[in-house]
């Protein structure tokens, strides 16, 4: 079986001898007549005739700029309105673009292609598209490109691509007229004549799919490219798919950009930022210069570019001014660009659920946030980039008004990023300057282990070699995730009936034993709820024998018991623990009551990144940047409990998916989204409305309490809170209580308070005094940067404390600390001679050591501490 870049490759040959079999005839019967290029040497099609196909590279650059032979000028939001009503009048519907945050993706943090919403479920068949046909203004994030942006004119993190998506059964399928459709955007829409639009031949292929695709070309620049995908590779050739996919992707930020022919994309796409951008950085640049540049700005793609240093002197050729003058006028004005779209990555990604951070699709908008910063350091602009992201939000608020929500979270997350950036900056000085060699591989070390950009480093040490392409470099490392996949068992089951939908106080039930396989049984029904959605299964006993574990497999529900007194066809009765459902019940419908009221408190940023619940407590994971205040926490608390008070119905219904989504919106799915062509919903009317398969009240006053016990952040971007609910709530106020009478007698103080406050007290006067003996203890004697004393852990780090590098050994405990600049790696060096384990991060690390290091070994410890 060929890979896909193979894959291409055969059918790309084997298409080009039969073009009119597998591309549109549409091509021909409009007038296109097929051609060569004498360039690349590739299929194209073009009403004139002409030598070289419609890429920039092969036509000798962007021909429409200030020239365009659009008759229709558009603005970026009237892109979309005009292209969803001129497809609408073709039978297509337009939908609302799904969240950035693939959540229903195994493998993509981001929505990367507009046909990413509908993968894998829609295009498997399991599930029926929101519409059929329809057209879509999907945002998508791409981080392959991040050092193009800027410089070529026309690449981007973020970006629209207008999707217009069919899914069809083979005998349904029309290519000629999906083809046709699209082209009444260019001759209708944009107003094109047909002599000004070129047509490539090309395959595109994925996960073993693939098909035939029309890219359309003007002026050099590639508009939009239509996929049939039609085909499925198998062992002797390929076959029909059963479900055949048009999938076209229409750039919003080229179309615009074309129509009106001005020097780049961004001055278009996001014109209200630039003219604010310009106003208060009163950059200054050469237009001359700019304008003989960006024809050939794609030149510069790094992509395709090997030597960056000779690409720029072939642009500064063509433009006849100095390569170094060029650089002088386009990399500020670049810079600008650059902040101008990452600030509006950062807009849709945080409204979306996803803050920048150090893990996961976080790493990379921290990537271009610090970026961002960076430059603006660099010109020495004092930019609010808030403020940015609000007039983006007011510009794109015709087409998404949901933007608006997130601004109200935007300045607070921006300006938690810019205290982490600036003490970062303030450390990293010290790290650089201990280092001697730094090549790429030292650069991205320091980026991903202290956050230290390339540009601070260049600072310190000036002959460094920044790549061109260092942040795709970097981006590179942290662009897919993979997620744990649960056991699969698979039984040849009729779909199990799940009772505890049906009937919510259900506690025993009979039923028809279907299946037994190992330790595991599957019943015709059940009333045992299987683990899932982040909620511990039921317990209890089947025919009185303990059920041990259930789990969901596809339809079929499946009981683990042990010594199994009962065979296949057999009827038999199960009956539920009643406390524990009752316990789960409670903590479940708490966390749909507390995640729906803490994004009121905290912002509409915030999405659940993950749940458990189980008898004892609950725990809801929140994408959010810092742990809620107290007074945050008393807030939700109080609300949560108020809700509570009002005795709410819950509303549990099974809709329609299209219509849920309607109905609702796409904060149904606060997890994974499900494989279901129907969707069982969770609504507490204003409270929470959600996708969830969980058991739940049926009125929230049975909840009777909700207690918020701890919040904690778990990794960047994402706090937990953890609570208690129902009886788990009451006891817990009883334990609490306990300890406070057990604090009284141990204080010996009525005033828990007070006491605690004078215990501590001495607890500091105590620490105090032993410091000044430590420190007493280093003046003493004289401690070399790397030493041997006999002393123990605390004494060497009361010794670190006096500032300085050190990697100190106490034979007391056989403890090891090290301070200063890259002390962690200093120590992992150190280890290795000595043996023994520990570790540490930025400029404090300890462990414990094996053998006493002899004098070589602590002169090869100086010697690598000298040299970084």
């Amino acid at each position: 079986m060929l890979d896909d870049k193979a894959l291409k490759k055969k059918y790309f040959i084997e298409f080009a001898k039969e073009p009119s079999k597998y591309y549109p005839n549409g091509m021909a019967d409009l007038g296109f007549v097929r051609r060569k290029c004498m360039s690349c040497g590739r299929a194209f099609w073009s009403v004139k005739a002409r030598s070289a196909c419609g890429d920039s590279a092969c036509c000798g650059g962007y021909s429409f700029i200030g020239n365009s032979p659009a008759k229709h000028k558009m603005t970026y939001p009237e892109v979309w309105k005009k292209f969803s009503e001129l497809l609408q009048k073709q039978g297509y519907t337009p939908i609302k673009r799904y969240p950035v945050t693939a959540r229903w993706r195994t493998d993509l943090h981001f929505v990367e292609a507009s046909i990413d919403d509908f993968i894998p479920y829609v295009i498997s068949g399991e599930v029926k598209p929101p519409a059929n046909p329809l057209v879509i203004p999907q945002t998508c994030l791409r981080f392959n490109d991040i050092d193009n942006v800027g410089i070529t004119g026309a690449h981007y993190t973020c970006f629209v691509m207008i999707g217009q998506h069919r899914f069809e059964q083979p005998k349904d399928y029309r290519m000629n007229d999906y083809f046709l459709h699209l082209m009444k955007w260019f001759t209708d829409g944009l107003g094109l004549p047909k002599e000004e639009i070129i047509l490539h031949e090309d395959v595109w292929a994925g996960s073993g799919n693939f098909g035939p695709c029309v890219e359309f070309f003007s002026g050099g620049l590639e508009l939009a490219n239509q996929v049939y995908m039609q085909f499925r590779q198998t062992e002797t050739g390929y076959e029909d798919l059963k479900l055949k996919v048009l999938d076209m992707g229409l750039g919003q930020e080229r179309n615009a950009w074309f129509s009106h022919g001005t020097v780049n994309s961004y001055e278009t796409t996001f014109p209200t930022v630039m003219t604010h951008l310009k106003s208060i950085t009163g950059i200054q640049v050469n237009e001359d210069i700019i304008k003989k540049f960006l024809p050939y700005a794609s030149m510069l793609n790094i992509d395709e570019t090997e030597d960056m240093d000779k690409a720029w002197k072939k642009v500064a050729e063509k433009t006849g001014y100095d390569a170094k003058l060029l650089r002088e006028n386009v990399m500020p004005l670049a810079a600008l660009y650059s902040i101008a779209e990452h600030t509006r990555t950062l807009l849709v990604a945080i409204n979306d659920g996803t803050l920048p951070s150090n893990v996961g699709g976080g790493y990379n908008l921290r990537l271009i946030l610090r970026r961002a910063f960076s430059l603006s350091r660099k010109y020495g602009w004092d930019i609010d980039f808030a403020k940015l992201c609000e007039l983006h939000a007011d510009y794109l608020k015709e087409i998404y008004p949901e933007l608006q929500e997130a601004i109200g979270s935007i300045d607070d997350i921006l300006a938690y990023e810019k205290e982490k950036y600036d003490s970062t900056k303030e450390k990293s000085r010290e790290i650089v300057s201990k280092l001697r060699n730094v090549d790429t591989n030292k650069l991205i070390e320091l980026y991903d282990s202290h956050g230290i950009p390339p540009e601070d480093v260049k600072e310190v040490m000036p002959n460094i070699v920044i790549p061109e392409n260092f942040y795709l470099l970097v981006a590179d490392r942290h662009r897919r995730t993979e997620k744990k996949e649960k056991m699969k068992i698979e039984f040849d089951a009729a779909p199990t009936e799940l009772l505890y939908y049906k009937d919510n106080n259900a506690r025993e039930f009979t039923a028809t034993v279907l299946k037994i396989r190992d330790n595991w049984v599957v019943l015709d029904r059940t009333v045992f709820y299987p683990e899932g959605g982040g909620q511990q299964n039921d317990l209890g006993a089947i025919n009185a024998i303990p059920v041990e574990d259930v789990q969901k497999f596809g339809t079929v529900v499946a009981h683990k018991m042990s010594g199994i007194p009962f065979k296949e066809g057999d009827t038999v009765k199960g009956v539920i623990d009643a406390k524990r459902r009752e316990r789960l019940m409670h903590h479940h419908s708490a966390v749909h009551i507390v995640n729906g009221l803490a994004r009121r408190v905290l912002g509409s940023h915030l999405w659940q990144a993950g749940a458990l619940k189980t008898p004892e407590k609950a725990t809801i994971d929140l994408t959010h940047y810092k742990i809620p205040s107290h007074e945050q926490l008393d807030e939700i608390e109080k609300m949560a409990n108020d809700a509570v008070k009002r005795n709410i119905q819950t509303h549990k219904h099974v809709i329609e998916r299209t219509e849920a989504e309607k109905r609702f919106g796409m904060r149904i799915y606060q997890g994974p989204a499900i494989p279901a062509k129907e969707l069982r919903i969770v609504e507490i009317p204003e409270v929470d409305t959600e996708a969830c398969g969980g058991t739940h009240v049926d009125n929230t006053g049975t909840i009777r309490r909700i207690i918020i016990t701890k919040a904690e952040k778990i990794q960047d971007g994402v706090v937990r809170l953890t609570l208690v609910a129902g009886e788990a709530a009451k006891e817990y106020e009883e334990k609490m209580a306990s300890l406070a009478r057990e604090a009284e007698s141990i204080l010996e103080t009525k005033d828990i308070v007070a006491g605690t406050e004078q215990l501590f007290n001495e607890w500091k006067r105590a620490r105090k005094e032993y410091e000044e003996k430590a420190a007493s203890l280093a003046q003493s004697i004289e401690v070399k940067s790397v030493d041997v004393l006999d002393a123990e852990r605390k004494s060497l780090m009361a010794i670190t404390r006096t500032g300085g590098s050190y990697v100190l050994f106490g034979t007391k405990d056989k403890s090891i600390v090290a301070s200063g600049g890259n002390a962690s790696e200093i120590m992992k060096f150190a280890l290795n001679l000595t043996g023994g384990n520990g570790g540490g991060s930025g400029t404090f690390a300890q462990g414990t050591y094996e053998n006493t290091p002899d004098e070589l070994a602590l002169e090869k410890i100086r010697k690598r501490m000298k040299d970084g």
